[in-house]
């Protein structure tokens, strides 16, 4: 059994280089949003911007070729099966490319189902179908590059997705001041320095993988990388994943309308005070992919007592580092609003629901650490479960709360994280801490 500081020396090697990792992503978007800005036209900036939501939410509906991949991945490590580590990459990658067809395939009747839902200019619609159909090359390298992420998390290798994700960005803000400010392109060339900057960063990652890991690559067996029960396995966790990712982003579209619906201030107080916590969330993120990677490594050992030291010291930690994101917003949050907006009119009206983001690091610790420790285990159905349920109480508290205004609709948001962490705190001793057939 590891010692608390042993287990605390493999939280940090493993959540340090994802928190990393992590707050590279929002510079990226920070960046497009300059460049776009900083041109003639308003309706670059708009198109760029409902592009980025379209692919938002293409890639996290595919966010289970990551998720199912780096507990699979950890439970085989765990296991010592290192030949069924490297099957499970294959088959990740015949997912990913094969999604990639039906994108590509679609991407007409999907760009114009968006815009069957996004009211948006004619201009700007123009733009960003031009974004869209551009950017959408880069599919099989993004697809891919999630099973390559998964993979080397559950190698508990965190070092390697931090290099690729800060790499890949790096690239992409390169090229886009190339693009943007020296050839004179506009949203053609920020969607094309994406597509480049996605296949760099697989490239990097073949290249990582067949230096450090060639041995665990079993030789091409289609008959092994598409056994029925291991695919199955893997298809029935993704598909829970999706389905639980699916209520996520049905719960924050529901969030963004009712926002409209009050008014065009409170959409952008809400969309604002939003960019808080996202940065909040990938955080501490950061120790849910380590909870991930080790929680999967020890339920495929099979080893139930670290395990629960590995749940007791990464919620310690995740308390503690919310406790300090709190104390931040609760001293600088005023402040910070200034970074989104010079406004100062819509930053008085946004500042007495600051109270919202200071909790929100304490009390949505628990939804997303949870979420890491279920996914490490596999216990998809309880992920998807938790999710169902706290979108319905989600969904009323909008009905019960909206009389209040933005304060309701910011409580109904609380709620949906609160419920996410009550549930999967009553499920876990079921699906994470029971010896036998459950494993």
């Amino acid at each position: 059994m590891h010692t608390p500081e042993n287990i605390n020396k493999e939280i940090y090697r493993l959540a340090l280089p994802n928190i990393v990792s992590n707050f590279s992503i929002p510079l990226l978007g920070a960046v497009d949003t300059a460049l776009m800005g900083r041109l003639e036209s308003e309706y670059y900036l708009g198109a760029v911007g409902i592009g980025g939501i379209l692919f938002s939410f293409i890639y996290w509906g595919f966010g289970f070729l990551r998720m199912a991949t780096t507990g699979l991945t950890a439970q085989a490590f765990g296991e010592k099966d290192l030949s069924e580590c490297g099957r499970l990459l294959l088959r990740a990658i015949c997912i990913g490319i094969t999604s990639s067809l039906f994108l590509f395939i679609f991407q007409w009747q999907l760009i114009d189902l968006s815009f069957l839902l996004i009211d948006a200019s004619p201009e700007v619609e123009h733009f960003a179908r031009a974004y869209f159909h551009i950017r959408l090359y880069a599919a099989p390298a993004t697809l891919c590059l999630h099973a390559f992420h998964g993979v080397f998390l559950g190698l508990q290798n965190a070092r390697y997705p931090m290099l690729l994700t800060v790499v890949v960005n790096l690239v992409n803000i390169a090229l886009n001041l190339v693009f943007v400010r020296l050839l004179g392109m506009t949203v053609e060339g920020v969607a094309l320095a994406t597509v480049i900057a996605q296949y760099v960063g697989l490239f990097l990652a073949v290249l990582f993988f067949s230096r450090y890991y060639r041995g665990i690559l079993p030789a091409w067996d289609l008959r092994e990388i598409l056994a029925f029960s291991r695919l199955k396995r893997f298809l029935n966790i993704s598909g829970d994943i999706f389905i639980r990712t699916c209520f996520l982003v049905f719960s924050h579209a529901v969030f963004t309308a009712k926002s409209a619906a009050l008014s065009d201030t409170v959409l952008a107080i809400n969309t604002i005070l939003l960019q808080f916590i996202n940065l909040m969330s990938y955080a501490i993120d950061g120790l849910a992919f380590a909870a991930e990677s080790l929680i999967g490594k020890y339920k495929g050992a099979r080893d139930m007592s670290n395990l629960k030291g590995a749940t007791r010291q990464i919620f310690f930690w995740s308390f503690l580092f919310g406790g300090v994101i709190m104390l931040i917003f609760m001293l600088f949050g005023e402040r910070l609003l200034y970074l989104f907006t010079d406004q100062k009119p819509l930053i008085a009206q946004a500042k007495p629901y600051l109270i919202w983001i200071i909790v929100a690091p304490v009390v949505n610790v628990a939804a997303y650490i949870w979420d890491g420790i279920f996914l490490g285990a596999t216990a998809s159905k309880a992920l998807r479960n938790s999710v169902m349920l706290s979108t319905l109480l989600f969904l009323g508290g909008v009905y019960l709360l909206m009389p209040f205004g933005n304060h309701g609709l910011w409580g109904a948001l609380t709620l949906l994280l609160v419920a996410r962490g009550v549930s999967l705190t009553v499920l876990a001793p079921k699906y994470l801490f029971k010896s036998g057939d459950s494993w």
